[in-house]
């Protein structure tokens, strides 16, 4: 099995904060994450798919074609959006790396073609804090 992983950036802004919560308990547990004006951060996404590689190519998957699919079903519906709001496939979830990292895998695996599968999603929130999910 061979994995290759292509790096894509994107910035957001969200706030951390749940409705069944009053307000001072989002910001004794989410602190200046729950600031009503939301922050901003720039994302690093890691999409890592697996597979053998192909005996036409020597590629596991054409890395501009797993670009593209990045671009067209997870980016460009993130990129300079606020998650709370502006992004269908966040609605009704709390907007923390965690839950971002599941959506992305949700919005990637179903695009892959049939050669390779998902293997890991690893976002970077700030340079020192990030997620990896590895699907259900």
């Amino acid at each position: 099995m061979v994995y290759l992983t292509r790096v894509e950036h994107f910035n957001a802004a969200h706030k951390l904060y749940n409705p069944a919560w009053s307000r001072e308990e989002n910001e004794l547990v989410f602190g200046k994450c729950a600031n009503e004006h939301c922050h901003g951060h720039n994302y690093e996404l890691y999409v890592t798919v697996k597979g053998k590689p192909d005996s036409g190519t020597g590629f596991v998957m054409d890395v501009k074609k797993l670009s593209t699919l990045i671009k067209e079903h997870v980016t460009d519906q993130l990129d300079h959006r606020n998650l709370n709001v502006d992004v269908p496939f966040m609605e009704g979830k709390l907007t923390s790396t965690e839950n971002l990292a599941m959506a992305i895998w949700q919005q990637l695996a179903p695009q892959l073609p049939q050669s390779v599968q998902l293997h890991c999603i690893k976002l970077y929130e700030t340079p020192r804090i990030y997620v990896e999910y590895f699907g259900e």
